[in-house]
């Protein structure tokens, strides 16, 4: 899927008209970066002449003030409060600045600002490993029908929004991101305030250094196993460290974890038997990440032992093979990430996890199949969102499952990848299936099919969103139907789809984006349709 790059830049110190400029756009982001009177334009200057010219200042503060653009009052209240920082010599510009903005933000941002700290600088963030951990340690939760990861995205696009943290990589169509950052100087702030805090310490190198009180860790080569022993208070732990880690070092230790990411491991095969036996003494674990461990071929028993257990994410693990059928007593699983993992099918009785939300990389088998979970038994996942699903040339759906997805009515994203699938029949059967009635986002890859399933039309797919097609034999997207209302679209490897620009726009006039890569037959596109390249309406 397409995505839009972010990356830090570090301009020189800004004159007083291009000062105003970059705090207009922030401050009066909400008014097209148009103030909207003398008043808020005097407290402004009065801002600026503390901020010498400095971008990161400039803009941190003008995104503060963006939410009290209906109250001079607050304005004031800044100014004095930035004046007082900066006359007194506490601080200077850039620090006032961020410092003002952490003061501002609600307790429930602060700590998840404060997460940042155990980053090394400079560290490109997974969006999902961090999301994750504050769901894990319950500083995110679902609001209403919103997921507690749709909330955590929300906090982390609150927190960019007010400059703490900035973009790496996203998303084209609508910004969701992928990677982020945070400012040097962001870091120095955040460190100070977490050591403060009581939740980690560093060195004078600013390096984290593990205590007996040390709440959170980023484990590192420099650090010592049995050090672990020590720290009974840690509720979250990511290892990032290249050399083998030795978990018989540190077996009935930790017992407090509620996160552990350990993705990307150096383990080796004998010790994945000591990795089980301690992270099943955990039994406040809420979020597990063993993504890329390619030493695990199984999750043995011991999993079931993890009742708290909320997210199991072990994507990329390129030689998993099997899970043990005790991972269905994981009533609190929420997510279940197995993409890239060459597990043939899963077992029975998955069907009773009954709040799962996202399950991804299940592969479809012939109920013929005994002791293993079925698309039969999705019916039973009511509070599913997210499925990604494979097919292959032994799937059979059968009568019984044909409108199992119409009766997930909260899905929003599903995908089918059909890489291991040639069969005619198989694709017949496919074509018969009936889809959810709120699915937002289609994914379909590897689909060698000259025509898209039956079901993928307007008027079942009534509130789609995004869809995106890779690697297919498609050769026509019109549907025949009343236009769509897409508003994203991703078209990639696609040799024989044949449209023109205009049939494409009058078939969805509510197009705003498009990723567009290795599709020669497109005409009078207004993007490349060769070489990857992208369309934002109104900027073509």
């Amino acid at each position: 899927m397409g995505v839009e790059s972010s990356r830090i830049h570090r301009p020189n110190t800004l004159n007083d008209d291009e000062s105003w400029s970059l705090f207009s756009k922030f401050a009066f982001s909400s008014s097209s970066g148009i103030c909207p009177d003398d008043q808020f334009e005097n407290l402004g200057k009065e801002l600026l002449k503390k901020c010498g010219g400095l971008p990161l200042a400039i803009k941190t503060v003008g995104s503060l003030l963006a939410s009290k653009i209906n109250s001079p009052s607050q304005w004031r209240d800044i100014l004095e409060s930035f004046h007082a920082l900066t006359t007194e010599g506490k601080a200077s510009p850039v620090m006032a600045s961020l410092r003002l903005s952490y003061d501002e933000l609600p307790p429930f941002l602060k700590q998840c600002m404060l997460c940042f700290s155990i980053y090394r600088e400079d560290a490109e963030i997974s969006a999902d490993q961090l999301i994750h951990w504050w769901v894990g340690e319950g500083l995110v939760q679902g609001k209403g029908s919103k997921t507690a990861v749709e909330v955590g995205c929300e906090y982390l696009a609150e927190l960019i929004s007010r400059c703490l943290v900035e973009i790496v990589e996203r998303r084209g169509f609508d910004g969701k991101v992928y990677e982020c950052k945070i400012h040097d100087m962001v870091r120095e702030m955040i460190i100070m305030i977490a050591e403060e805090e009581g939740f980690c310490s560093f060195n004078e190198q600013s390096r984290q250094k593990l205590t007996a009180n040390s709440r959170w860790l980023s484990f590192i080569d420099e650090m010592d196993e049995k050090s672990l022993k020590y720290s009974s208070k840690l509720r979250a732990m990511l290892l990032m460290s290249c050399r083998r880690f030795e978990f018989d070092r540190i077996s009935g230790f930790l017992r407090s974890l509620r996160m552990l990411d350990l993705s990307n491991c150096a383990v080796d095969e004998t010790c994945v038997k000591d990795l089980f036996n301690w992270i099943s003494s955990l039994r406040r674990l809420a979020s597990l990440n063993l993504s890329g461990i390619q030493a695990l071929k199984e999750v043995p028993s011991p999993i079931h032992k993890l009742l708290n257990l909320q997210l199991l994410i072990l994507n990329r693990c390129n030689h998993l093979e099997k899970i043990h059928p005790s991972i269905t007593n994981l009533k609190k699983l929420i997510i279940l990430d197995l993409v890239g993992c060459p597990i043939q099918y899963l077992p029975q009785g998955l069907g009773r996890l009954f709040y799962l939300q996202e399950l991804s990389g299940f592969r479809v088998v012939s109920q013929h199949r005994k002791q293993c979970f079925q698309l039969l038994e999705i019916k039973d996942l009511i509070h599913l969102r997210v499925l990604r699903m494979h097919i292959s040339d032994v799937t059979i759906i059968t009568d019984n499952e044909l409108d199992v997805l119409s009766q997930l009515k909260m899905l929003k994203v599903l995908a089918i990848d059909a890489e291991d699938c040639r069969e005619k029949d198989v694709f017949e059967m496919l074509d018969k299936l009936t889809p959810p009635p709120s699915l937002q986002e289609l994914y379909l890859k590897n689909y060698q099919r000259e025509t898209l399933p039956s079901w993928v039309n307007p008027q079942q797919l009534s509130r789609l969103k995004y869809l995106c097609i890779e690697n297919s034999d498609l050769v026509n997207l019109s549907s025949g139907h009343p236009a769509w209302k897409v508003e994203g679209l991703c078209l990639k490897y696609l040799m024989k789809l044949d449209i023109q620009w205009k049939d494409l726009e009058k078939d969805m006039p509510a197009l705003r984006y498009m990723d567009i890569s290795h599709c020669y037959k497109l005409k009078d596109f207004p993007c490349s349709v060769i070489e990857s390249d992208s369309w934002r309406k109104n900027q073509d």
